[in-house]
């Protein structure tokens, strides 16, 4: 069967645009969109051409096998056969397939072009197939069909466009979409081939304009490998991951990365010396393994092109990269509209929280914000679909398109392998389910029929507990929080965390808690990274195994220190966030790895050695110049110039002299690039000298637990005194009254960051009638406490 049309069944990518969806499908499309308008804009796009929507029903006009599909598709809606017989018919069908001759002609003779233009007589070229329902706002199709990479020759073209075209009815691609109701014969399917950027000595990954979980619109997420960036995407290995803050993008004199997180890398994806198979898998060496993929100018570089994508598609975007070893220049290889985040409602927020939990089991990458619950099911390979149990969490080493039918079967999706981009991360995403990804040890330590309970809920971890969790959920409309002249702010100290309350409208964070990022991120004593020789062998060995990227050992503290507090003031940004200096007492400092060598023991830690008298003691002033170090980055390399230094436990105006003498001495000096430096009002001693403070401080924050604790001469952790201890007592009500007064006489504003204004609705009353300025309460409080604040500055009308 001959066709009598001319040149259409391809054209060049250049050629095609956002409209052009029906004819070369949403992929190519969108190819053709940005080689048309972005190439100005400095943004390389690897060029080429596609088949045409025509060319699709031409080869199957030619072929007689139109009728054949839709009887074949009947036997699976109507008569019940299954999906895997159904799907395996339709593609043998297309896959016996001969191309009409003037359809081969066609694609030969736009290869030779392209091969002109390269000055390359056989070029390689990614032969990628593009649905004409795929890439909508609603809908991605991420992953639907197949893409083949490094093929060269025409033979090789033509096989991989028929492969492509079969690839329409694989079983995911039919389960897709008769999930979001699109009519299987009113679908065509387009072939982009693009010349091959060298990512095989290079690498590639995936951006989001947007934080995939969150939905936080003002970062860029990067996962990055060495290599093709097949392996990102399909989740086989854990990616570097790069968060990058883009308000801040033009802003010379910064450079905005909030997070860098390095992945196992342990594979990638390259060029196979063997025509039968285009790529191979190989192992990383242990340079790859411990380097970042990208510099951070490859970062900031990809980031800058994300947002101007971004700004010309008028929506977040998922896009894939490519970074060409062989050059060194950097390519967008796919650009895609962003289908879950942008489809979940602006005025709402959903809330998950975990009221009671049994053991924690594994742990790895959190997806999503929900928890579900569930008999655990294992599947070591998709050849095990039959064994799957509705409803159960799936769990697996890692996913790729062919499990979505399952996928969109199962209540929650654990694998051992893949990052926050991965095939499994996006699809549970898309279908609303909680995920967590890259475990490493899931498989091998969860049974199958094990009850267990799966929390995303508690920041970018994700965590799996043993039996069924007691947990609820709530939703609130933003447009129901009242506003409030006193400013209510948010108590934070995980960075993963932090990202997740963007939608609630809090005026910035009055208490960063430093503690966590230590103890939970960076888990080694300060000293121990200043003075390994005074470490133990053992603890010597779980150190090196951390800081093993940083030949710097005190600059994996400062790094990591650093980019923590550089999330959590993005969030915020540009609102005040409030970082407390290092608060730990004695007894949790020696907790730390290597801490046991520099800690004295003290029969009481809480009114020991802690806060502003260790920061310029001889023993460990060094210590605290690396926390200094860390702040100035996140300040100042990074941008955050929203950061404000909080000391607490500071005893004495002598002290606080001393205290800001070191501060100075590490780069941080109170008044330059806008440093404020405010004082936790937690000592007596600083109500009773508060003017005295004000001097030297810009700002009061009241701890009321150890104000409460002091002014009553009450153990704040004696269960046989609990009944005394009472941060609404009139004593400790008159010494804030008091501090207020004073501080607001000297022109210097006070807040509260301790528990009582979210446990006691009258105490919020309180401190409003006291004329405070701000109170910072635990996000899951925020809504009851602006609600109560609301209420009392109503009533004071």
């Amino acid at each position: 069967m001959q066709s009598t049309q001319t040149e259409a069944f391809t054209c060049l990518l250049a050629q095609v645009g956002r409209e052009d969806t029906g004819k070369v499908g949403g992929k190519n499309a969108s190819l053709g969109e940005m080689i048309r308008h972005l190439t100005e804009t400095g943004i390389r796009v690897p060029g080429g051409f596609a088949t045409t929507a025509d060319a699709y029903w031409h080869f199957l006009d030619h072929n007689n096998i139109r009728h054949g599909i839709t009887e074949k598709l009947g036997q699976w809606s109507v008569e019940g056969v299954s999906l895997e017989t159904v799907g395996y018919a339709i593609r043998r069908l297309i896959g016996k397939g001969e191309f009409p001759q003037d359809l081969a002609d066609e694609i030969r003779r736009a290869y030779r072009q392209l091969a002109d233009e390269t000055g390359q007589e056989n070029p390689a070229v990614a032969v990628r197939s593009s649905a004409t329902a795929e890439d909508l706002p609603e809908a991605s199709f991420a992953g639907q069909q197949e893409s083949f990479l490094n093929i060269v020759g025409e033979k090789a073209l033509l096989a991989a466009c028929r492969h492509c075209f079969a690839s329409l009815f694989t079983d995911r691609a039919i389960a897709y979409r008769d999930k979001h109701g699109f009519e299987h014969m009113k679908v065509a399917l387009s072939v982009g081939v693009q010349q091959m950027v060298h990512a095989d000595t290079g690498s590639a990954g995936v951006m989001f304009s947007a934080d995939t979980e969150s939905g936080f619109p003002d970062v860029v997420l990067i996962n990055a490998n060495w290599g093709l960036g097949e392996t990102v995407v399909q989740g086989s290995i854990d990616p570097d991951e790069y968060m990058v803050f883009k308000p801040l993008l033009d802003d010379v004199s910064c450079k905005p990365i909030i997070s860098r997180t390095l992945g196992g890398k342990e594979k990638k994806l390259i060029y196979s010396p063997r025509k039968s198979k285009p790529t191979q898998l190989v192992n990383t060496s242990e340079w790859e393994r411990q380097s970042p993929v990208l510099s951070d100018d490859d970062v900031l570089l990809l980031s800058r092109w994300a947002v101007i994508v971004e700004k010309h598609y008028g929506c977040p975007m998922d896009m894939e990269w490519a970074k060409d070893g062989e050059s060194g220049e950097m390519f967008i290889v796919q650009a895609r509209p962003e289908t879950v985040q942008s489809q979940l409602g602006a005025d709402t927020f959903k809330t998950y929280t975990l009221k009671s939990n049994g053991e924690l089991l594994v742990s790895g990458l959190g997806i999503g914000s929900a928890i579900a619950t569930g008999k655990v099911c294992k599947l070591a390979s998709i050849s095990e679909i039959d064994k799957f149990v509705e409803g159960s969490v799936l769990v697996t080493g890692k996913t790729d398109p062919d499990w979505v039918p399952i996928i969109m079967k199962a209540a929650a999706i654990i694998t051992d392998h893949g990052g926050r981009t991965s095939h499994a991360a996006i699809i549970a995403r898309e279908l609303g389910l909680p995920a967590i990804v890259g475990v490493g040890d899931a498989q091998r330590k969860l049974t199958n029929d094990l009850e267990i309970t799966v929390s995303c809920a508690e920041g970018d971890k994700g965590s799996v507990y043993a039996g069924i969790a007691d947990y609820e959920s709530e939703a609130i409309a933003l447009d129901d929080i009242p506003v409030t002249q006193t400013e209510v702010m948010l108590n934070l100290g995980n960075p993963a965390a932090a990202l997740k309350w963007w939608k609630l409208p809090a005026d910035g964070i009055g208490l960063v808690r430093m503690e966590f990022i230590i103890s939970n991120l960076i888990k080694i004593h300060p000293l121990a990274l200043l003075h390994p020789e005074r470490v133990s062998r053992g603890e010597a060995r779980q150190i090196e195994t951390l800081t093993t990227a940083w030949k710097d050992k005190p600059a994996y503290f400062i790094d990591t220190l650093a980019f923590g507090l550089a999330r959590i003031a993005a969030s915020r940004h540009p609102h005040p966030v409030i970082v407390r200096m290092s608060d730990f007492k004695t007894n949790e400092y020696a907790q730390l790895l290597g801490g046991a060598a520099f800690e004295p023991a003290e029969e009481n830690p809480m009114l020991g050695w802690r806060g502003a008298s260790r920061y310029y003691s001889e023993e460990y002033r060094a210590g605290f110049a690396l926390e200094c170090k860390a702040v100035k980055k996140a300040r100042e390399v990074a941008g955050m110039k929203n950061i404000v230094v909080m000391i607490p436990f500071c005893r004495t105006p002598e002290e606080a002299d001393l205290v800001l003498e070191e501060m100075a001495a590490a780069g941080l000096r109170r008044g330059v690039e806008g440093l404020q430096v405010y004082v936790m009002a937690e000592v007596p001693s600083n109500i009773i000298l508060a003017e005295e403070f004000a001097k030297r401080f810009d700002g009061f924050s009241i701890g009321s637990n150890d104000l409460t604790q002091l002014v009553l001469g009450v153990d704040r952790d004696s269960n046989l005194l609990s009944g005394l201890f009472d941060d609404r007592h009139e004593a400790v009500r008159r010494s804030i009254a008091s501090l207020i007064t004073t501080a607001h006489q000297n022109k210097r504003p006070v807040g509260i960051c301790g528990q009582a204004p979210s446990d006691y609705p009258d105490f919020a009353r309180f401190l409003v009638e006291s004329g405070i300025d701000s109170i910072s309460v635990n996000p899951d409080s925020f809504v009851a406490v602006k609600r109560q604040v609301a209420k009392a500055e109503s009533d004071l009308l």
